[in-house]
């Protein structure tokens, strides 16, 4: 028996059947779905489930991954093979790496966690439907072009919106690709700035005299070749927000004078005889480790506190996986005008790649990928030919890898603590000294 998702229009009510074994769950999530239009069916199994189809279809089936007897992997299993292309919702609340990978590589639509969030659950109901996109019933989580989902980038977002309508200077600071120029623009629009420019430098892309110029202008004949007055991007920021990306480049003779702007609230263009009075918002960052450039000597100290009042830690990409699938089809909506889409081997091999370029090297591992395909479906080999080989900051690992990693990583830790005492490490771990010895030969630790 095929499945056809019917069209679902404004007269046609979207029907769920919610596979859950816990009554109370099924019967809030029940009521939260009702109260938004939607049509609800519950099942208290797997079989429950099959049952409930036999009598008649349904829009979407939404299930938990953990329930007796037939849990929701092998549930989804019999529902392709019953009824194919009925889009399925997977929720659990024992989220992991491996098992979204597997709920991914069986073709289900979503991958949800418990405590289930409203809106997550419409947007993956919302997903769940794609032959209706154009009514999406909400929107990724997007915060002045931050989009994301992840729990990661949400405390980040929580962060900025509570520090944006400050005045405090902030440094952001994170790997090359993360998205910092991206986040100071969320920070300029949630600020009370907003109404004023925002301009944003890159203070390792010019010269010295050239970087002083930009930022603080200067009069006529103040050198040669200042053929006019010009004003400086610090003067043009007024009532706005200023930028001042890969801070840690900016050579030391400049930083006094950026001080003197922070402190004091003015500038003084090169040549000029006067000082005058702004209102910038002033934001930096870098993705070097500042607070090592002082003790080098590379960075003024005073400087760095003046700069770094709050500080905002971008994470890499590869510690906000959920949030790859999510970019990666933004990318191709935009690139692609909605005309391509991922298969579910390609989203597979984007997640379990480390991506060491951070968003900026997905971006274009997605707009080649958009360009080398003739259809409408992007492979894994496509993205698979597009990615270099992994280095030493691994992705996505299977479940056992990761337990032979953290066996490994704790018995190193074990015997840290114990000064390399086996007897006391192996009384500490709480096994016995003969098994404390064969695990160390295990992992090779001597």
């Amino acid at each position: 028996m095929s499945y056809t998702t019917p069209s679902i229009s404004d007269t046609h009510t979207v029907s769920v059947l919610l596979v859950d074994d816990d009554p109370a769950l099924s019967e809030l999530l029940a009521i939260r779905l009702e109260s938004h239009g939607f049509d609800v069916t519950l099942a208290s199994s797997g079989h429950a489930a099959l049952r409930q189809l036999a009598n008649g279809p349904v829009d979407v089936v939404i299930t938990d991954l953990r329930m007796e007897h037939m849990d929701g992997l092998a549930l989804n299993q019999k529902l392709q093979a019953q009824y194919p292309g009925l889009p399925v919702v997977m929720m659990t609340a024992h989220g992991s790496i491996p098992d979204a990978v597997d709920a991914i590589e069986q073709g289900i639509t979503a991958f949800i966690t418990k405590p289930i969030n409203s809106e997550e659950l419409l947007a993956a109901i919302d997903k769940a439907l794609p032959e209706h996109r154009a009514t999406q019933l909400t929107d990724p989580d997007n915060f002045h072009g931050l989009y994301h989902q992840s729990l990661s980038m949400r405390q980040l977002v929580q962060q900025i919106k509570a520090i944006a309508p400050s005045q405090a200077n902030i440094l952001i600071q994170g790997e090359s690709g993360t998205g910092k120029e991206v986040t100071a623009r969320a920070i300029h629009l949630a600020s009370s700035h907003s109404q004023g420019p925002f301009i944003a430098i890159n203070c390792g892309a010019l010269p010295a005299h050239l970087l002083e110029s930009e930022l603080f202008g200067h009069k006529k004949g103040a050198f040669t070749g200042a053929i006019s007055d010009k004003q400086g991007l610090i003067q043009s920021a007024d009532k706005g927000t200023l930028l001042l990306d890969e801070i840690g480049d900016m050579p030391l003779d400049l930083q006094v004078k950026l001080l003197r702007v922070l402190q004091e609230k003015t500038v003084r263009p090169i040549g000029g005889q006067h000082e005058q009075t702004v209102d910038v918002r002033i934001l930096s960052a870098s993705h070097r480790n500042l607070a090592q450039a002082v003790s080098e000597g590379k960075f003024r100290e005073d400087l760095y506190y003046r700069l770094n009042v709050v500080a905002i830690q971008l994470p890499a990409l590869r510690e906000r996986v959920e949030d790859i699938p999510l970019l990666a089809n933004l990318f191709i909506k935009q690139l692609a005008a909605g005309q391509k889409r991922l298969s579910l081997d390609a989203t597979t091999a984007l997640l379990r790649y480390a991506w060491p370029g951070n968003i900026r090297q997905l971006h274009n591992v997605v707009e080649y990928c958009v360009a080398m395909t003739p259809g409408k479906l992007i492979t894994a080999d496509t993205i698979i030919s597009a990615l270099p080989e992994q280095d030493d900051k691994q992705g996505f690992v299977g479940l056992n890898d990761a337990k032979r990693q953290f066996e490994r990583d704790y018995l190193i830790k074990v015997l840290a603590l114990c000064e390399n005492s086996v007897p006391q490490a192996a009384k500490l771990a709480q096994r016995n000294r003969s098994d404390f010895y064969k695990l160390m030969k295990k992992h090779d630790i001597k």
